[in-house]
């Protein structure tokens, strides 16, 4: 891995009536400057979350050794915790902005996000997006990006994600699975570094269709798509059955495992590490890594929030960029 001194890694605040201000406050502690970082928010939010020291550039993060470096942006209210305030909605979506902003020009290594409530940026601001990924793709001006969830046992991107079980079979066409493999593989390359990844691919039915029995979506949509990349040189199993894919022998195969749904792929990631996973956008011109929990809410402002996975993403978020810099190099 390259040497270079790397820009710090920009956190967003997410909700502020959530755990993000806690567990971003605890990552700071168990870490302290080993690896550099900033979070964006209102110096109110993060009161009595342990000492905080306002930057007023992030190049000043690297500077503060024994408090959370915050860079100041007001927001309308102070934070209620579990009750989110609409007055506050603009502010978290004018955060992640920032922090793309940042990232963008090279002030921020990588752009790590607290979570967010959809429902409470949608009453408060009119939030138009589905959710914080479609945000961050439209601010880089990217068609298709895709969902990772990675920990050190595994990697695992499901082709489909939000959507109800009965539409998945119509949702999953040739043109997504080849996007979606394609973009896999060149962010293992860039942000892994992985030379040569190995994918393995699930079907969608029991028993990959078990030749037609079961479901023809293997034969019709999954096989062929495979064949294509397979003879463009990519290292690609499958269709191959979900229930046989996801033991430490068969995890020990591939760098990435590709799923047909959005729990097919979460079930197993959240078993082997229900704390430390990360959810990673792959895709954007600019790293993003983000925790794999919520805002909270139930255990807000009571000092309970586990910042395991915070601290998982903010490492990712720094490997990830050391892995860019390298290639670069």
């Amino acid at each position: 891995m390259t040497t270079a001194v790397l820009p710090p890694v920009a956190i967003s605040c997410g909700e502020p009536s959530g755990i993000g201000p806690e567990v971003i406050a605890k990552a700071r502690a168990v870490l302290g400057s080993s690896l550099p970082f900033f979070a964006i928010g209102d110096p109110r939010h993060f009161a009595g979350l342990g000492p905080v020291v306002e930057i007023a550039d992030p190049s000043e993060a690297a500077t503060v050794r024994d408090a959370l470096p915050l860079l100041a942006h007001a927001f309308a209210d102070p934070a209620r915790p579990g009750d989110p305030s609409p007055g506050n909605a603009q502010g978290v979506i004018d955060v992640i902005a920032r922090g793309v902003e940042l990232v963008q020009s090279g002030a921020a290594a990588a752009l790590c996000t607290a979570p967010i409530h959809k429902k409470a940026l949608k009453d408060g601001a009119g939030f138009a997006f589905p959710g914080h990924t479609e945000y961050l793709a439209h601010l880089a001006d990217v068609e298709r990006v895709v969902m990772m969830l990675a920990c050190p046992e595994l990697r695992v991107v499901p082709v489909t994600i939000h959507i109800c079980v009965a539409e998945v079979p119509g949702a999953l066409t040739p043109d997504l699975l080849d996007e979606t493999l394609r973009i896999t593989q060149a962010a293992l390359i860039r942000d892994f570094g992985i030379t040569s990844p190995r994918l393995s691919v699930c079907g969608l039915n029991p028993h990959a269709g078990e030749g037609g029995a079961m479901g023809r979506e293997e034969i019709e949509v999954i096989t062929p798509v495979l064949d294509r990349l397979r003879a463009e040189g990519m290292q690609i199993a499958g269709p191959q059955s979900a229930d046989t894919m996801f033991h430490a022998a068969a995890r020990a195969r591939y760098d990435a495992a590709i799923a047909m749904y959005h729990d097919q792929a979460l079930i197993p990631i959240k078993t082997i590490d229900f704390a430390g996973g990360v959810n990673v956008t792959l895709g954007l011109p600019f790293i993003r890594t983000s925790p794999d929990h919520g805002t909270g809410f139930d255990i807000a402002g009571q000092n309970r929030a586990d910042p395991t996975s915070m601290i998982a993403a903010l490492r990712m978020a720094r490997d990830m960029a050391l892995a860019r810099a390298e290639g670069a190099a």
